[in-house]
């Protein structure tokens, strides 16, 4: 962004910035997991066509098959994605929830999202793994023809499967790109579960130049983002929380431009950070990492893009100036043909600036100085 000229808006921060314009500033979410972003009531709707003894009250929905404000153990919280697998195991099913997830980004100011999932945990049913990249695909591209979102799929392999499985799925995100898969992914407990045991799997996607992002420096340490880069070839890192207690690879990562995919509510959530006073989050924007800010599971942490950006503007302080910034970063992040990516970021920013003019935000600015 071209800092040169100053305005008076670029100063208006944390709660003196507007619900409203925080809902029109373009967005991204890169670091989205499909079986974790249902909408509640469509949870419950297909919870109930598959027998799950499904209450009426959401609230006790909530308590009975998602994860507490704090659920600390990452095993137990994992295996709350059991209860939305169990409702999605068809076409139609992880079509819609695709095409739901879209829309409601959408509707929330996200013009990029890259949606994830591990194909192999919807095919107990008889679908398969094929077919459920189709599905997801399907309903992303039916929302995309009714907004002006863009999207796509990272397919996501897991660290407590056996390599040969991973292996499987990178074949998948490789034979899906340029079909609207983008990325292959590496999710699930690290502890004790090393990326480089999937080693033949991000081999096989780097030599079919597809991307790569793998969730590290969540659960563990930077020992694990630096396994996830220098072992595993990751072009992005998802979450990367602990990266700051490694400082020689946190200035590599920032020199190199290397995306952390930050998930605030669902770090809170897990127990990755005891409170969000404590998320390095604003450490790493100081320090020129390049962050973007995700939603990660919006139905387990009872989130939204808006909510996650006005979480982080209000704990943080942030400037609109940082804001836009940090907005930026996602489009910057995105995996997109370069052709694709300019001009988008370019988009974005001249609607930053007009929003600005159509808020009147430098008269509001000067006005309560």
């Amino acid at each position: 962004m071209n800092t040169s000229q100053y305005r008076p808006s670029d100063l208006l921060r944390g709660t003196e910035i507007p619900d409203e314009l925080l809902m029109a500033l373009p967005k991204t979410d890169l670091h989205c997991h499909l079986d974790g972003s249902l909408r509640m009531d469509t949870f419950m709707e297909l919870g109930r066509a598959e027998g799950l003894d499904m209450p009426e009250d959401p609230a006790e929905v909530r308590k009975k098959y998602f994860p507490s404000d704090r659920e600390c153990s990452m095993h137990d919280f994992l295996l709350h994605f059991e209860h939305t697998l169990a409702v999605l195991q068809n076409e139609e099913n992880l079509e819609r929830v695709a095409y739901e997830l879209a829309m409601d980004f959408s509707a929330d100011g996200v013009w990029r999202l890259e949606v994830r999932f591990c194909p192999l945990l919807h095919t107990k049913e008889g679908l398969t793994a094929d077919g459920a990249v189709a599905a997801v695909q399907a309903g992303l591209v039916r929302a995309e023809a009714e907004t002006e979102i863009r999207t796509g799929i990272i397919v996501t392999g897991l660290r407590t499967i056996d390599p040969a499985s991973s292996l499987e799925l990178s074949r998948l995100a490789v034979a899906w790109k340029n079909r609207g898969v983008v990325a292959f992914d590496l999710a699930g407990d690290e502890e004790d579960h090393p990326a480089k045991l999937h080693q033949e799997s991000f081999y096989h996607a780097m030599n079919n130049n597809q991307n790569l992002t793998i969730h590290a420096g969540e659960g563990f340490g930077p020992e694990s983002i630096h396994q996830a880069l220098h072992r595993c070839g990751a072009n992005r890192i998802g979450h990367g929380t602990r990266l700051e207690e490694d400082r020689d690879l946190m200035a590599y990562v920032a020199d190199n431009r290397i995306p952390l995919e930050v998930c605030l509510s669902s770090n809170l959530q897990s127990c990755v950070v005891s409170d969000l006073a404590h998320h390095p989050f604003r450490f790493y924007l100081k320090e020129g990492v390049r962050v973007c800010l995700n939603c990660d599971n919006t139905l387990f942490a009872d989130t939204s893009p808006l909510k996650e950006l006005r979480l982080a503007v209000d704990t943080f302080d942030m400037t609109l100036l940082e804001t836009e910034h940090l907005l930026l970063n996602g489009f910057k992040s995105a995996f997109l043909p370069e052709a694709e990516k300019g001009p988008m970021v370019q988009q974005a920013l001249a609607t930053m600036t007009s929003l600005r003019d159509k808020f009147a935000l430098d008269g509001l600015k000067e006005g309560s100085s």
